[in-house]
């Protein structure tokens, strides 16, 4: 069996019977305007601020196999993001929490994509001062989503560095606080697709790397992990691997990144909660090191797939 094997069985096993479920949910279910539907139906109103003008935050924890990973540490980012952009959701922290926990169980679904959306609300921010509108909070759980197949996790994806856009200043749009303004990274994969890769990384305009779009960066060299300071979102499944590499006695190392690294490096990995532990084998048309997935990455690909077993990481859904 290769590195990936054990996960990829597993999870196709479970989505087979999720897929023969009856449950009108099990494709998705969603919390609007204080009503359970199913994800396909679930709308919001056209002059919903999140909607107009991308005024809003959100966050995205998973479930593996009846568990919910790190959830409590998405609601303390999603916090601190609410806190930054002075929004105030209108259910309480462990309201979210339970209700979160209540729809997993009834759709039934085992690997789950889960998002909490706070918005600025419907009142034009034009008209009224921010801070007096009502926000409105959105809350969905659906079938995994995989930003990396199997296949391409087995021999590695590519990327590029982008030239054409640099990622949005940290002085312009706080890239801690978790947002829809994917401006550049839209611009970012547009590019990478036209130069033959799968995914991009943007640099901050000053050499650095920060991050691609919708996942931090971690490169390998002489077997430390490196992983750029600025300009990125403070990643819970980065934060994750950096924890695995810890109980492995990998170092790792918080940094300005400079791009130059990137093609120096001996691994590249991508890590995201859509997708876990993504390795990248090719950049700009070259191989990463030997153009294989590394040792390294295999390591911590595994001890991040079974830290969500951990109790003290994850906790299990009792299902209907």
């Amino acid at each position: 069996m290769t590195y990936t094997d054990h996960i990829f069985t597993e999870y196709r096993c479970r989505l087979a019977e999720l897929q023969e479920s009856p449950n009108p949910f099990a494709k998705g279910i969603a919390w609007v305007g204080g009503d359970y539907v199913p994800v396909a139906e679930a709308k919001i109103p056209l002059l919903d601020q999140g909607f107009l003008h991308s005024d809003l935050t959100y966050d995205v924890p998973a479930i593996w196999n009846g568990r919910f990973f790190r959830l409590d540490d998405h609601l303390d980012r999603f916090e601190a993001s609410l806190k930054k952009l002075r929004l105030k959701s209108p259910i309480p922290r462990q309201d979210i929490r339970d209700r979160l926990v209540e729809m997993a169980a009834k759709s039934g679904i085992r690997d789950a994509y889960v998002m909490m959306i706070v918005t600025r609300g419907l009142r034009y921010v034009r008209q009224y001062a921010p801070e007096d509108c009502e926000n409105f909070c959105y809350l969905m759980v659906t079938p995994y989503l995989w930003v990396m197949n199997e296949e391409v996790q087995k021999t590695g994806g590519s990327a590029i560095i982008a030239r054409t856009v640099r990622r949005i200043p940290p002085g312009a749009i706080d890239p801690t606080v978790k947002n829809l303004q994917w401006g550049d990274f839209t611009r970012g994969i547009f590019e990478a697709r036209d130069r033959g890769a799968m995914y991009p990384i943007l640099t901050d305009g000053d050499a650095n790397l920060t991050e691609g779009s919708g996942f931090n960066v971690v490169l390998v060299k002489d077997g430390r992990l490196y992983t750029p300071r600025r300009g990125v979102l403070e990643g819970v499944t980065r934060k994750s691997v950096l924890a695995v590499a810890d109980k492995l006695g990998i170092p790792w190392v918080i940094d300005d990144i400079p791009v130059q690294m990137a093609y120096d490096c001996d691994e590249i990995m991508f890590v995201t909660t859509a997708g876990g532990v993504m390795p990248i084998t090719t950049l700009d048309d070259r191989p990463v090191g030997d153009g294989e997935v590394g040792p390294v990455s295999k390591a911590i690909w595994k001890g991040y797939w079974d830290a969500h077993s951990d109790p003290d990481y994850s906790f299990p859904i009792n299902y209907y």
